[in-house]
């Protein structure tokens, strides 16, 4: 293995003080499964050098650590505990925070710890993250292999984006930036064209709310915006919400 090369922008060596408990009994977390969105949680955990809290399944005490990096284009990351600490062997359950957003993944035990370095491990990702979400209402991604769309014109500028998540509350949209320019956080946009899958479509006013750059590592560069719904109708939100009931019917399915 190479050695990892570390963010010296990342924060210190996280301590107790930022311990992430697991996520209680009862809560009710969404699913994430997609690779690419995996890559890019982990990938702003690793540009931030955020405190990732592990409990092995042993039931040792908490192992503190960080994410060193994450590679460009294999699903895989680089994981580094406090000086001195070990993962012992056997599976462990992984909790941070990114943003207002609890993260908890599994991995059972499929690691490899650097020559020399016993604290840095180079794993795998999860086959799926639990994101528990302090917001208003509850996000969905996208179904894999269905491309979701945002369509309009902004100053006879036409844009598209691809959807990759959507609440009763708001959209998320994503693309390389020279797709995004003049999308800026405030910008209302009118008539928005969603495509939400086969032969559904709305029309609705957006606001942009949130509007970050980050390096994918399937995709290269990409900027992801954030839009809340503007001026929705009776009809549209009961449109939106029976949409939002049955892609989470059929997932509970899967």
């Amino acid at each position: 293995m190479n050695d990892p090369i570390p963010n010296p922008l990342r924060k210190g060596a996280p301590s107790l003080a930022d311990v992430a408990e697991p996520m209680a009994p009862g809560t009710k977390p969404h699913h994430m499964s997609d690779p690419w969105d995996i890559g890019e949680t982990l990938c702003s955990l690793a540009d931030n050098g955020d405190a990732i809290s592990i409990y092995p399944a042993g039931g040792e005490d908490v192992i503190m650590a960080r994410i060193l990096s994450v590679d460009d284009d294999l699903p895989q990351f680089v994981l580094e505990l406090n000086e001195g600490a070990t993962l012992p062997e056997g599976g462990a359950t992984f909790v941070s925070w990114v943003q207002s957003a609890k993260l908890q993944f599994t991995i059972n035990g499929e690691w490899e710890a650097y020559p020399e370095r016993p604290n840095v491990y180079l794993t795998n990702f999860p086959s799926h993250c639990l994101v528990l979400e302090r917001r208003e209402s509850a996000r969905l991604e996208t179904p894999l292999g269905v491309y979701y769309l945002a369509a309009f014109v902004l100053e006879g500028r036409p844009y598209e984006l691809q959807l990759y998540d959507f609440s009763a509350g708001g959209i998320g949209m994503r693309a390389h930036p020279r797709d995004t320019v003049g999308l800026y956080v405030g910008r209302k946009l009118s008539r928005v064209r969603l495509e939400l899958g086969p032969n559904k479509v709305m029309i609705a006013d957006l606001e942009i709310r949130l509007s970050r750059t980050f390096r994918s590592f399937l995709l290269g560069e990409q900027v992801q915006i954030g839009c809340r719904f503007l001026n929705l109708t009776d009809a549209m939100q009961d449109e939106l919400k029976m949409l939002l009931d049955n892609l989470g019917s059929s997932r509970k399915v899967r």
